[in-house]
């Protein structure tokens, strides 16, 4: 039995995210997994970073958000719901995220959850250990379940969108490994605004899958920062690269 956090970003309880949402926890349950779920939208998260996060630190003092972060991580003085965010991250064995693709990115409300609970000296910081590597948050297992209304050729190679992975890099290397954690290739569902039956049907198939894989299936290699492939600026060695590898694809290893 493992314990896997589910953190659902989407406004409309009847949306094909929460009927995601809702098949990901039944199907993880029905495994034997612990599952803890955080519906963003139905906790009325606050998205925003601010002073009332640190309610321990001096009203006259510059908010300067690292600092403070840090100070109120390490003394167990940040708000409640941060911390409460916090513990379920620590206590996962795995994290999901699902949400809706919104002008290329998380909608704002995951972005803020994001922003509030990846906090210094708990994601990152120099309390914990360095980046991109086993770091803050090692051991834990990450996926994307996320939702594009367009179809999967405007996200592929020689797609208008660009590469899914491209643009998902913010989350699956700059969130997920950053921190430590072992993200896994994300999972998709195109074409999302008029999905048949037919095909949401498959989806759950692909998706029970996926699930199932959720700690055997291979990571996506992404290079550690301490595994010597790059130099003391953190700029990737020359000639680490397979020939003719460029753009973010540096920063993943060969496969094989």
């Amino acid at each position: 039995m493992k314990k896997i956090l589910v953190v659902s970003a989407h406004p409309e309880p009847r949306s094909l995210n929460a009927a995601l949402t809702g098949f990901a926890v039944d199907h993880l349950r029905a495994a034997g997994h612990e599952v803890r779920v955080s519906d963003l939208y139905a906790m009325k998260w606050k998205a925003s970073v601010d002073a009332d996060d640190f309610p321990d630190d001096a009203p006259d003092r510059r908010l300067h958000v690292m600092d403070a972060s840090e100070r109120a991580t390490l003394a167990g003085k940040l708000s409640a719901d941060v911390a409460a965010e916090q513990e379920k991250v620590r206590w996962s064995d795995a994290v999901v995220l699902q949400f809706p693709l919104w002008w290329f990115s998380a909608p704002a409300i995951l972005k803020g959850w994001i922003d509030r609970v990846f906090t210094a000296g708990f994601g990152y910081g120099p309390e914990v250990p360095p980046p991109y590597s086993e770091g803050a948050l090692a051991g834990r297992r990450a996926l994307v379940s996320v939702t594009a209304g367009a179809r999967e050729s405007s996200f592929s190679d020689r797609g208008i969108h660009g590469r899914l992975a491209d643009v998902l890099h913010p989350v699956q290397h700059g969130l997920f490994w950053f921190t430590g954690m072992t993200p896994l290739e994300p999972f998709a569902v195109y074409g999302s605004n008029d999905l048949p039956e037919e095909r949401f049907a498959a989806a759950k198939r692909e998706y029970g899958r996926r699930l199932d894989g959720l700690f055997t299936d291979e990571p996506v290699p992404f290079r550690s920062l301490v595994g010597g492939d790059y130099d003391r600026e953190m700029r990737l060695l020359p000639g680490v690269e397979a020939p003719g590898t460029g753009g973010l694809d540096l920063h993943v290893r060969p496969r094989g």
